[in-house]
């Protein structure tokens, strides 16, 4: 039984993904130009919520005082000064 082809996706090249495109791809099919950008794209997303979810974390540890690495009284401090 032969191999089963990937499945396309159909994208339209609007005004930015034609500036990307133009911009990133020198010299390569603009379909792995596309492939390209979608994969670092989805890479930075995971990056952003990682990081994302690590602030969550941290601030949770904050307010449940599971991390006293944050004073407080220096926020407020710096807070009235404004």
């Amino acid at each position: 039984m032969p191999a089963a082809k990937p499945r396309r996706v159909q994208v339209t090249l609007d005004t930015e993904l034609a500036a990307a495109v133009a911009e990133l791809g020198t010299g390569k099919p603009r379909s792995r130009t596309v492939r390209d950008l979608a994969v670092r794209g989805a890479e930075a997303i995971r990056e952003e919520r990682g990081s994302r979810e690590e602030a969550f974390a941290f601030l949770r540890r904050i307010t449940t005082g599971d991390d006293n690495r944050y004073d407080f009284s220096i926020s407020a401090q710096l807070h009235a000064e404004r």
